[in-house]
């Protein structure tokens, strides 16, 4: 039986529908993001990962881009109107989120962050983001992610 993640009890207790993916991983190793899209048998495009970021003025930032891009920091800051990001150093995730590296979710960090999501996004009638916990995914509809994080949508990826 799957334990239920707090990513899962904030989504019930919103009311938003979702569906839970598992996928086999070593204990509290993560796996890449294409890794995981195979694993769930889902399509890299819908299968997303949560980045999150510093500005020189110690704000945090959340960015959910398809697991195969990469963020473009550039592009990053100036979709939340600021000069300058840094990728958070992975030392401070779990104090600042309370997730870890392969399970860090945009949904349940310890505190809101602004969140925006590529806008890819909008092309799929559902995506994948980490449950909270290694090995477990769930799908939401995109726009429903975005009204549950408050986020907004960009291009915020490198070409590939």
């Amino acid at each position: 039986m799957q334990v239920k993640t707090n990513v899962m009890r904030i989504l019930e207790k919103a009311h938003i529908p979702y569906a839970v993916y598992t996928y086999p991983h070593d204990k509290d190793i993560a796996v890449d993001g294409k890794t995981v899209a195979a694993l769930v048998g889902k399509d890299p495009a819908c299968v997303f990962k949560t980045l999150v970021t510093r500005s020189t003025q110690k704000s945090c930032y959340v960015f959910i881009i398809p697991v195969e891009a990469e963020l473009d920091l550039k592009k990053a800051a100036k979709a939340v109107g600021i000069k300058a990001l840094e990728m958070l150093p992975m030392k401070e995730l779990f104090a600042l989120t309370g997730y870890i590296r392969g399970g860090c979710s945009p949904i349940g960090m310890k505190k809101q962050f602004p969140t925006v999501l590529h806008e890819s996004a909008r092309e799929q009638d559902s995506i994948l983001v980490s449950a909270g916990k290694i090995g477990v995914q769930v799908e939401i509809a995109p726009e429903l992610l975005l009204t549950q994080t408050n986020g907004a949508c960009a291009d915020i990826v490198k070409l590939l």
